[in-house]
This record gives C-alpha cells, sequence and structure tokens, in this order.
C-alpha cells in the first residue's frame, strides 16, 4: 500500500509526487494516458524531422520557480535553451516592440517609438526588482502567503503603497496609456496579458501584463531543449530514482472515501488502489468535485459554487513543419521565440470582444512559436519548426470570418479556422504559406481528448480574471490545496495560484498533506497522553479512596 496516491502525472502530479517521495513517502502516480506529462509533451506527428510540443512550449514561469529550481532537475539531463530575443510583435507598418533579457535593447526599441518610452521600461523594470523576491516568493506559496505577504506589504509601502497597488490592478490599456507615449510598450504589455483570459479592459490585466513582461525581461522565455518533453522525463527520472511508481494508461474514475476521509482511489479497470496517507489530485476542480468525488461526501455550498466555475478561453493551435525560416516582413521579428500578432492593442480589444460576444474572431489574435529559433535540435537546419494558437469561445454563437464556423469543429471547420489562423500569419510574413511542408490541427475537441485538464481548450485550469483568483480559487473561500474530504488535496492549475508550467499547485498540495500527516499524528499523540493521564488520575483517586 502506498502512502499517497496522485492523480495525474502532469507537471504538478510529478511535482507532488517528488516531494512526497523527498519526504519519504512511498508514492504511486497513475497517469490516464499512455504516455505523462500531461500538457508538457511533445511529438514527431507532423513531420518525423520535425519535433513539435503538443500543448505548452516556453516557460518563463518555470525558469522563475523556487519549486522547480529545488528539485535540481538539470542533474537529471533538462538543458534549458533561449532565442536570441524573447518576443517580438510586430505591426504592418513594419514597427516592431522586441523584448529582449538585454534590457538595453528592449529599452532601445520602445525608445523608437516614442522618445522617453525606453525610460518608462526601465522603471518599470525597477519596480520589479525592488519587488521580485517577495514577489516570486508569493507566487509560488499557498494562499494566503503570510511571510512573504508581510515582507512585500512593507516593499510596497517603500515603492509607493497604494499608488503602486492600483497601477497593478489597472486594465492593461490604461497601463499602457499611463506609463507609454508611444505603442511599442502598450504592445509588450497587453500582448502578454492575453496570454491569459485577460482582454485589455479588464482589471488586473495591467499587472498580468507586467508580470509576464518583467518574467521575460529578466528569465527570458526558455524551452526544454529537444522538446517539452524533455522537463516531464527529468520529473519521471527523479521521481523513479526515489522509488515512485508511475502507471500510465491507468484512468481513475472515483476517489475512494471511507470513515469521511479518502483511501484510495478506483480505475477504469476496476482495482482498487488504496492510500495509507493522502490522495492528490491533479484533475481539475470540477472534475475532481463534480465527477470523482461523490456528492454526499462533499458541501452543498462548494457543489453550487462549482456550477459558476469559469473556464478560461477555448483553445485553436496549428503545429507546422517548414522549409525555411518565417519571412517576416519585419525583419526583428525573425530572432524572436515567440511573436504576437494583432493589429496594436485596438486589435487585441476586438478580438477580446468577439470571443466575449459567442463569435469566432475574423483576424485572429496569434501566439506564434518559432521553435527551432529557440532550440536548433528542433528541425533540420535552415528549416522552422513552428506553431501558432489563438482563442475561440466555448459556446460559439456566431463566426465573425463570414465562413459560418459553428463550434463543431468537424474537418471543415478545422481546415477553415487553421485557414484562417495561417492568412494571420500572412499578413505580417508574405509568403509564409508557400513553406508549410506539413500542418496538424489540434482543435477544442482534440486538446480536451489529449489532456482532460484541458476542458474545451481550455489552457490555465480556469480562468485567469481577478474574481477566480486568490482565495476565490477555485471557489470562494478556498485558495489553498486542502479539500472537504481530509486526506484529499488539489494538485492542479484550478488551485492557487493557477495555471502555467511551475510546479506550485502540486508542491503546495504535496507540502498540506505533509502537514496534514503531521498534525494527524501530533493529534494522535496528544490523545494518547491525555488518555493515560485520565487513566493515572483515576488509578490514584482509587488509591487515595
Amino acid at each position: 500500500m502506498p502512502d499517497a496516491v496522485v492523480i495525474g502525472a502532469g507537471p504538478n502530479g510529478l511535482v507532488a509526487a517528488n516531494l512526497l517521495a523527498d519526504a519519504g513517502w512511498s508514492v504511486e502516480v497513475l497517469e490516464a494516458q499512455q504516455d505523462p506529462g500531461g500538457a508538457v509533451r511533445h511529438d514527431r506527428g507532423v513531420d518525423p524531422d520535425f519535433v513539435s510540443d503538443l500543448f505548452s512550449s516556453f516557460y518563463p514561469l518555470a525558469a522563475a520557480s523556487p519549486v522547480l529550481a529545488g528539485l535540481d532537475l538539470e542533474r537529471e539531463g533538462l538543458a534549458w535553451s533561449h532565442a536570441p530575443k524573447v518576443l517580438a510583435h510586430p505591426l504592418r507598418d513594419g514597427r516592431c516592440a522586441v523584448l529582449s533579457r538585454d534590457l538595453d535593447e528592449t529599452a532601445a526599441s520602445l525608445e523608437a517609438f516614442a522618445p522617453g518610452d525606453g525610460a518608462a521600461w526601465m522603471e518599470l523594470r525597477e519596480v520589479w526588482e525592488a519587488l521580485r523576491p517577495d514577489i516570486i516568493d508569493a507566487l509560488f506559496t499557498p494562499f494566503p502567503p503570510l511571510r512573504a505577504g508581510a515582507r512585500l506589504a512593507l516593499r510596497l509601502r517603500a515603492a509607493g503603497g497604494l499608488r503602486l497597488a492600483r497601477t497593478m490592478v489597472l486594465p492593461v490599456r490604461r497601463l499602457g496609456e499611463e506609463e507609454f507615449r508611444g505603442e511599442g510598450g502598450r504592445l509588450l504589455l497587453a500582448g502578454n496579458a492575453l496570454h491569459a483570459d485577460l482582454s485589455p479592459e479588464s482589471a488586473g490585466s495591467g499587472g498580468f501584463g507586467w508580470l509576464m513582461s518583467m518574467l521575460g525581461q529578466t528569465y527570458g522565455f526558455p524551452v526544454p531543449a529537444g522538446g517539452s518533453g524533455a522537463l516531464t522525463g527529468a520529473l519521471v527520472r527523479r521521481l523513479e530514482r526515489r522509488g515512485g511508481t508511475l502507471r500510465c494508461g491507468e484512468p481513475v474514475t472515483k476517489v475512494v472515501v471511507r470513515g469521511g476521509r479518502a483511501v484510495g482511489v478506483r480505475t477504469e479497470s476496476g482495482d482498487e488502489v488504496p492510500a495509507r496517507r493522502a490522495v492528490l489530485a491533479d484533475v481539475s476542480a470540477p472534475n475532481l468535485f463534480g465527477s470523482l468525488v461523490a456528492e454526499r461526501h462533499l458541501p452543498g455550498r462548494l457543489l453550487g459554487d462549482l456550477q459558476r466555475f469559469q473556464w478560461d478561453f477555448a483553445t485553436f493551435k496549428v503545429d507546422w513543419a517548414l522549409s525555411g525560416p518565417v519571412p517576416w516582413d519585419c525583419g526583428e521579428a525573425a530572432q524572436a521565440g515567440t511573436v504576437h500578432l494583432a493589429e496594436g492593442v485596438d486589435g487585441l480589444t476586438r478580438f477580446a470582444a468577439q470571443i466575449a460576444m459567442g463569435r469566432v474572431p475574423d483576424q485572429p489574435f496569434a501566439l506564434f512559436g518559432q521553435m527551432t529559433t529557440t532550440d536548433p535540435s528542433r528541425s533540420p537546419q535552415g528549416t522552422e519548426s513552428a506553431w501558432a494558437y489563438t482563442h475561440v469561445p466555448h459556446r460559439v454563437r456566431g463566426d465573425a470570418g463570414g465562413d459560418g464556423l459553428s463550434g463543431a469543429w468537424d474537418t471543415r471547420e478545422q481546415e477553415l479556422m487553421a485557414d484562417r489562423l495561417e492568412v494571420q500569419v500572412e499578413r505580417y510574413a508574405r509568403g509564409f504559406r508557400s513553406l508549410i511542408r506539413a500542418r496538424r490541427i489540434l482543435a477544442p475537441p482534440t486538446l480536451e481528448s489529449m489532456d482532460a485538464n484541458l476542458y474545451g481548450g481550455a489552457i490555465n485550469g480556469g480562468t485567469t480574471a481577478m474574481h477566480q483568483q486568490l482565495v476565490f480559487r477555485p471557489s470562494p473561500g478556498t485558495g489553498r490545496p486542502e479539500t472537504p474530504v481530509p486526506g484529499l488535496y488539489l494538485a492542479s492549475a484550478s488551485a492557487h495560484p493557477g495555471g502555467g508550467v511551475h510546479g506550485a499547485p502540486g508542491a503546495n498540495a504535496a507540502r498540506a498533506a505533509l502537514r496534514g500527516q503531521h498534525l494527524g499524528a501530533l493529534a494522535h499523540l496528544q490523545n494518547r497522553l491525555t488518555h493515560r493521564d485520565r487513566k493515572g488520575r483515576r488509578v490514584r483517586q482509587e488509591r487515595r479512596t
């Protein structure tokens, strides 16, 4: 009987398993898919000569994560690779905003849009450097982050207090207008904000865009050399060296609860896998509480709250094998690992508004990844392994592009949407489509079929909007990995701090399980001592009598 069973071998599940194994627990990880990794996997499915990341690719949060740093995965063979430039946002008039790990290069790019904007970026970066240690600490620890939060509050007060706090909750459109005279800095902030499901007018999108921009400035947007699955491979090797067990192709259908406590799981094949101490679930909150745990074990208020759980945008992705480098009209984009494609902040607002109205965007905002530029091992010299993804509504009520897309995502609709995404790339890189050797389409239902946590193609485990973050994640009054069922812990991106590959939800769940076992042992010892004391008092009383 293992001490712990972990449901799901995504990055959070594997991080949790590693930390429990480090503490001396025996751990068994059960993964529904035939391969581990969740949304951190790669293959050669587009072209045998090309490595393609199936889901996630660039990992600034992983580079910044103290959780992953503590696992020392480089000892397991993990190596990181960087593109010459972090990110580019070209415009059709030939201008291009560039984010580089070299601060002077970023500042010079923005200065070309408007005098003084380079200095404005440097000022934002100075604020980041003053707050960075405590922001990182607060971001990757359980909510509420008491120690880090206290230190951060002191630093915030020294850095401007409420004025700085106001800046962080601004919509990113407003933040860009306040900080920059030209469009370059505004583009970097707003494009990074839309890595999540935040429109330029959403409260808090400014803080998120600033955070992602500063992570890129400091750590870059690195990729695992050889493919995203190299990160998964390192986590699996580390776990197995510490005695952990991984079983793939084992979907879990039920969390077994007896005596009011989680005591194991049941698999699709009917096997019951017991857990002596804890069950940790790297699955979405709606799946855990709406399917795996029987309703009778859960409070009605939680079930009601989960009816209001909001997913982030659905995702549509295309992978390409290209016979040559992307022919960007703006040459500066050629050196960037990530390229944002939208015509200004207004284009981003238009895109987000169409999704909000349930309409498939006619000019989709595309996040474009140049993987061979970032990691030369991804394809033969002189070629490019590339991808782009965009967002679409979960419930399609119309098609702004006039092709009659309904959200059925059958073969016809997939091909039309992939063509639309390629046309968007072609607007900024004339001749792009002539380089395509092969392409693969990953529509929202396809993404979900390959990883059940990606419900409808949602990639962040739930919206990043303020009403479902911190103490509201995954429902009001939670914000921690503990669940209403003792011995059961939520270890997925549905828990604080949310999406991204950084391991924090898994680490928080593992530490909660260890703490719960420790507290349980103390309570048991206290009960035994109390019992002995009472018995001793009774004996002494009898002797006196």
